[in-house]
């Protein structure tokens, strides 16, 4: 197997503290060993082994790779008349699902695929190399379970998420909804998934109706995930908390229990400033969260209802903007955090063991994310030691 160095790094974000300076162990004039698929050394550039290539990094910053745990990618059709409405004045209710669910029903499954493959490699050529998405816009058996094979031919973060919002199909009857996610959907997604979530808020499922289906995906092996407490107070973060779901995801409206909960247990809060941003909605205050010692993460919650950006560099600008979040904190947030979010070890770090996801910035640092936003800064990815490219 091929080794490669990686040398003349102006800073490096390995995000492990025994490597160097800080919680992103940062280290100064560094070098990466790549072996293959994985990481096989880091440190002070000169201290570096030998290898069987090398690569300049001309004074550049790396990072590691983004791990974006929350998305939204299976779907067709378009919503732009919608965010100009919403953008003239109108709020944003959970209603407009609806619309993606037709045009993704009517879709074919090339087009889904194609879908899903065009955001990933624009979500890739910005420098995320993990990335979790979800089914939710089809509501059927057959339509989420498409979904999810679909899904699952991309990318190995794959959430079953019938519990988006009740089918149109079942405007009258959501018990019988639930009765269907819990039942037959359930049997027929679980094979192609790794998590359940349910949209816990108003509008969508209530606490009782949430913990049915996060305790029915649970039987069948699979790790709950919630989205918790977006559009107002309610139930989903204490009910993440108490099911030890993964994450627990927007945390816009928390209470002082539910921050006390999230510091306490092992559940992440999954923090999506694109939908603040795309809505105009509260912003979460990440700055208490931290404070109270709970582990957040950033992801993009790409979608194309609230959220229809893949771009994880403007979240860490919005992060450390609107939210409280220093630029440690935000890239930490959006790399280690997400990992931690997926329950994984092997991505969101460079370090020996991790997966070589590496990336460069046009920058000496990597506060030049929130320093220069909107700025193509990644020129340079690499993802399971394979060279893939960037935006500049």
């Amino acid at each position: 197997m091929t080794t490669t160095l990686v040398t003349n790094i102006r800073s490096l974000v390995t995000n492990d503290e025994t490597l160097g300076t800080g919680p992103l162990g940062l280290i100064e004039n560094a070098a990466v060993v790549l072996d293959g698929p994985g990481i096989a050394w880091a440190g002070p550039a000169d201290k570096a082994p030998e290898a069987d290539t090398a690569y300049d990094a001309d004074g550049r910053a790396a990072i590691p790779g983004f791990v974006d745990s929350h998305s939204h990618l299976v779907f067709a059709g378009d919503r732009t008349q919608e965010f100009n409405a919403r953008m003239s004045g109108r709020s944003y209710t959970a209603g407009g699902i609806r619309t993606t669910v037709a045009a993704t029903r009517a879709a074919s499954d090339e087009e889904l695929s194609a879908n899903v493959a065009r955001y990933l490699a624009e979500a890739l050529r910005q420098g995320t190399t993990t990335f979790e998405t979800k089914s939710g816009y089809g509501l059927t058996v057959e339509d989420e379970a498409r979904a999810l094979r679909i899904a699952r031919e991309h990318t190995d973060e794959v959430t079953f998420l019938g519990a988006h919002i009740v089918s149109p199909d079942y405007a009258d009857d959501p018990a019988a909804y639930v009765d269907l996610v819990t039942g037959e959907m359930l049997d027929a997604c679980a094979p192609y998934a790794r998590w359940v979530d349910v949209f816990c808020e108003k509008g969508a499922f209530d606490g009782d109706q949430a913990r049915a289906i996060l305790t029915a995906g649970r039987a069948k092996g699979l790790t709950p995930r919630v989205h918790a407490n977006q559009l107002s107070y309610g139930p989903g973060v204490q009910l993440a908390v108490e099911l030890d779901a993964a994450s627990a995801d927007h945390c816009t409206h928390l209470t002082d229990q539910d921050v006390d909960a999230l510091a306490q247990g092992d559940t992440v809060a999954t923090l999506l400033p694109g939908a603040e941003f795309s809505t105009r909605a509260q912003w979460p205050d990440a700055r208490r969260l931290l404070d109270a010692g709970a582990t957040v993460a950033l992801s993009s919650d790409c979608n194309p209802g609230s959220s229809f950006t893949s771009s994880l560099p403007f979240c860490i600008a919005l992060a450390v903007r609107d939210m409280g979040m220093t630029p440690d904190e935000a890239l930490w947030a959006a790399t280690a955090g997400g990992a931690r979010a997926l329950r994984r070890d092997d991505v969101g770090r460079i370090a020996p063991g991790a997966r070589a996801d590496l990336v460069l910035l046009d920058a000496p640092s990597h506060v030049h994310l929130a320093y220069r936003p909107g700025v193509p800064l990644v020129t340079e990815v690499w993802q399971r030691g394979a060279r893939v490219g960037g935006v500049a």
